[in-house]
């Protein structure tokens, strides 16, 4: 895929101009599929209408003018100053003009004229680089076809691409990572290092899962006190400044997880095998030991280790044995439970928000047909493993805070800012639209929060106020800038669990290992916040990219429902329509107002929800109801329900 510009939509955003009296203002836009776009402000987005965008596609940066309309302010493009991307994957059809390529992105609203041969037939999907922006149709021609639109395979890697991401490695990037094989460590190695490999060591994954992160150790102390080791896998060792792998994993800069299929950041020899965890190998990696006594950690230290895993648990696994006392580790996986228990009623007093929820997932088969959908529960395993990743994240970020000031600039922070006051207004006049209240509104703290989801627990609107709460929260991203965590109630805290599928990781692994060694931290503060600002963008990318892979298959499922009755939950109400969500997919459908039979309704805004001209004809946000399926576009992933009421 092509370079963005030398300036990214994020760095943008963190540069937003207040706007001069004369109403201009320089900034990025954000386009909707419904094909609203806002102008990103620093008090409060400015609703831009489809015939005023002036070509502007979501991401760009553009001039624009404000106009006062009453109480409210509106925008127009006046000139777009810099294309986010000049690449679009989409379907090729013919129309009057010719053959044209029409985006799968919704938010772009126009099509492409292709010029040239494009190579391909009408139905087939591919990549399209822009040539000229400036003609009435903005033309491009074909860099890549992919292949036969509806296709599986085609449909995957068209959203892999359209995300920037690359399902392969190129050629030189293998034959580096292969090299790493006659390079991996040797005794001279072994003894720099704190050798574990004699001490009980598991891990626990997904069943599916082929790269290991991470690993837990387990000693118990004769004076009662233990030992736990959090071993991460030491990608640094392998992954040097100035290589090709380097390069490749910076630029991905995270792993992508789409339902049939992982894209990972880093080559199969390493992400699979020389630096995955696997049981019964040797394996290198960057520790935190921690000594535990009465569930409290009474010292710490951190290192480059070996270890040898004795044992891959999968979750289901582990909490069957933390259940039956019968199976082999049940008192030692125990013992780690009780502390990482404490940690997480630690962290709940403290004000963390605890979201933890169960996760719907299509799952397909061999063919890329989707077979059912699995709810995969939040169970005991589950969260042992998150509080001790969760304690290892904070105490590096806490350690190396301490050695370099908090006022540095130099180590990569993960952040998540306090709510802004507005969002949480408008959360808290949702939640009283449907009947719950949220203490403190305007400062809401996580113990207001955590209040408020545990009052919704097991009730048919949980997920749908869940998802709301967390709409209303910051966004949490990498950043040198140390304004804490509000989610988790952590002062201090960075990613250090995961270097094998994100680039961050392995900038907290450098720098804590600089520290370590007693080196001078000489890295340039500019550049740590531009590959922050970075690796923040294309999380965001990876996760529009899972995102799409899971809508086109509960799309394509509900293909075969048509005509169907199904449960479902009222996800949201528009001035157009009414938005379930299917209780067993959690796919969302639209059911349009005019498609009400037993009364005219209308959208009332402050009541979230659609009201007959008989007001006691309402259908509300959370109400439980039956529907039946209309229609599966195919092409633009979106379901029509109807309601039967």
């Amino acid at each position: 895929m092509p370079k963005h510009t030398k300036k990214t939509a994020a760095s943008h955003t963190k540069k937003k101009v207040e706007p001069k009296k004369t109403n201009r203002i320089e900034t990025v836009i954000s386009v909707t599929r419904s094909g609203k776009g806002f102008l990103l402000v620093p008090d409060g987005d400015v609703v831009v209408f489809r015939e005023n965008l002036g070509g502007a596609l979501s991401g760009d940066l553009v001039e624009a003018l404000i106009t006062p309309r009453g109480k409210t302010k509106i925008g127009r493009v006046l000139k777009v100053l810099e294309r986010k991307t000049n690449s679009f994957v989409g379907d090729i059809v013919k129309t009057p003009k010719g053959m044209m390529l029409r985006p799968d992105d919704g938010r772009v609203y126009f099509d492409f004229l292709i010029v040239g041969s494009s190579g391909a037939p009408e139905g087939h999907k591919a990549v399209l680089d822009i040539l000229d922006w400036n003609t009435p149709t903005p033309q491009g021609n074909i860099r890549t076809v992919i292949g036969p639109a509806g296709n599986h395979e085609v449909e995957m890697q068209a959203i892999v691409l359209s995300k920037g991401f690359e399902s392969g490695f190129p050629e030189a990037v293998l034959r580096e990572a292969e090299s790493l094989y006659e390079r991996a460590w040797d005794e001279k190695e072994i003894k720099s290092r704190r050798d574990f490999r004699e001490t009980l060591t598991f891990t626990i994954d997904p069943e599916t899962a082929k790269d290991f992160d991470d690993a837990i150790s387990y000693a118990p102390h004769p004076d009662g006190s233990m030992e736990i080791g959090i071993h991460i896998a030491d990608v640094t060792y392998f992954v040097r400044p100035g290589t090709l792998i380097e390069k490749e994993s910076y630029k991905r800069a995270t792993s992508v997880y789409l339902v049939d299929r992982t894209v990972p950041m880093l080559p199969p020899q390493l992400s699979e095998d020389l630096c995955s965890l696997k049981p019964d190998v040797d394996r290198l990696a960057f520790s935190a030991i921690f000594t535990i006594k009465n569930n409290r950690v009474v010292s710490e230290w951190y290192g480059r280790t070996i270890i040898r895993s004795q044992k891959r648990f999968t979750y289901e696994q582990a909490d069957t044995t933390l259940k039956d006392a019968s199976l082999p580790l049940h008192t030692e996986l125990n013992a780690v439970w009780k502390f990482a228990s404490k940690l997480r009623t630690d962290r709940f007093e403290q004000g963390a928000i605890m979201f933890g929820s169960d996760e719907i997932k299509p799952l397909v088969d061999e063919n890329g047909v989707v077979t059912g959908f699995k709810r995969s529960e939040y169970t005991e395993s589950h969260q042992l493993i998150e509080e001790l990743m969760l304690l290892a994240n904070r105490s590096v970020a806490t350690f190396v805070s301490k050695k370099l000031g908090a006022k540095s600039r130099l180590f990569v922070y993960r952040i998540h800012d306090v709510p802004n006051a507005e969002k949480l207004e408008e959360l808290s006049v949702f939640l009283r639209a449907i009947g719950y209240q949220l203490e403190n509104p305007n400062k809401a703290t996580g113990r207001d929060i955590n209040k408020l989801l545990k009052e919704v627990s097991g009730k048919t609107e949980e997920r749908l106020i869940k998802t709301a709460t967390i709409r209303s929260m910051a966004k949490a991203v990498y950043t040198t800038k140390n304004v804490g965590h509000y989610g988790l109630a952590f002062e201090n805290y960075a990613h250090f669990t995961s270097p094998i599928r994100r680039y961050p990781d392995t900038m907290v692994h450098r720098m804590l290992a600089k520290i370590l060694n007693g080196e001078k931290v000489t890295d340039d503060p500019a550049e740590q916040e531009r590959r922050a600002v970075h690796a923040s963008e294309r999380e965001v990318s990876a996760a529009e990219a899972e995102r799409a892979s899971v809508k086109m298959k509960q799309v394509e499922y509900f293909a075969n429902l048509i005509g169907k009755e199904r449960e479902g939950v009222v996800s949201g109400v528009t001035e157009w329509g009414i938005y379930v969500s299917d209780n067993e997919t959690a796919a969302d459908g639209m059911v349009r107002l005019t498609t009400l039979t037993n009364d005219t309704y209308e959208y009332n805004p402050k009541k979230y929800a659609a009201v007959g001209s008989n007001p006691t004809n309402i259908i509300r946000l959370g109400d439980p109801v039956r529907f039946v399926v209309e229609r599966a576009d195919l092409e633009q992933h979106t379901l029509d329900f109807r309601l039967l009421i």
